[in-house]
């Protein structure tokens, strides 16, 4: 588990390569000058910055618990940068994105992680159940993984839908109470039988100061003006993040039962 200074680098878009069609808010992949292919989220896209901060957060929390996700960089886009796009939809997206988005590096020649072709050890399926419980990511589903498999090792993409707290701001301390009811449908529910195991590693190892650390990553211009908390400071809002991860762990009992509950209904 990282015990380093947390950090994310930035680079700019350079090149805009393809867009992702399979994904709602349209991401793309892009180059940027440091050389490197990466998937774009972009915050003038669907869900705006709350997705792009779901996909932060979720990702740092889960590098820091040592699972594999791709590097997560914030990626400047330029006011320039979409006037010789030829698709209006992509050029209005282009530039309703200006400034920092976010980019996960692209893994190529990954695959589709298929769990019936796949085997996942108890371990690291109970790992990513119990951060999926946490994080409230209800798209880790047979019909939807959001896993690749790269270098023969699985990765966890796509947090853009976790921490849907945010959509009902005013509700947070009621939201970091709730069970995780859609366990039930987690891809790798099955094969997690050390939950109990790793919520005691993942509780001790969460603590305030990384949780922290981690909410502290997130960009001020993406909390500017912010979507039913435009009145707030960002550091208001930085807290409240906080406050609810940080309260979730603490109570991580709720969610663990219900897991617990739902995987003995199924096996």
């Amino acid at each position: 588990m990282r015990d380093s200074v947390i950090a994310l680098r930035e680079v700019q878009v350079t090149r805009y390569v393809t867009p992702l069609r399979e994904g709602g808010s349209l991401p793309a992949i892009a180059e940027a000058d440091d050389g490197f292919l990466y998937v774009l989220k972009f915050r003038g896209a669907g869900q705006g910055v709350k997705a792009l901060i779901a996909e932060l957060i979720g990702c740092e929390i889960a590098r820091a618990l040592g699972l594999r996700v791709p590097e997560t960089v914030l990626a400047g886009l330029d006011p320039a940068f979409g006037r010789s796009e030829p698709d209006e939809e992509i050029q209005d997206l282009l530039k309703a994105s200006v400034g920092l988005n976010l980019g996960l590096h692209y893994l190529s020649g990954s695959i589709t992680f298929d769990p019936i072709v796949n085997h996942v050890d108890p371990l690291l399926a109970s790992q990513i159940v119990w951060l999926d419980c946490l994080l409230t990511n209800v798209d880790r589903t047979a019909r939807n993984t959001n896993m690749l498999v790269w270098n023969k090792e699985l990765w966890l993409i796509d947090y853009g839908a976790a921490l849907y707290f945010h959509h009902s701001w005013g509700a947070w301390q009621e939201a970091a109470l709730r069970p995780f009811v859609q366990v039930k449908d987690h891809v790798l529910l099955p094969q997690a039988s050390q939950l109990t195991a790793v919520d005691a590693a993942f509780r001790a190892a969460l603590t305030p100061e990384l949780v922290s650390a981690i909410v502290d990553l997130i960009p001020e211009e993406w909390l500017i003006n912010f979507p039913g908390a435009a009145a707030e400071s960002p550091a208001s809002i930085r807290n409240v993040y906080k406050e609810f991860l940080v309260t979730r762990v603490a109570s991580s009992a709720v969610f663990l039962n219900e897991a617990l509950h739902a995987r003995q209904a199924i096996i």
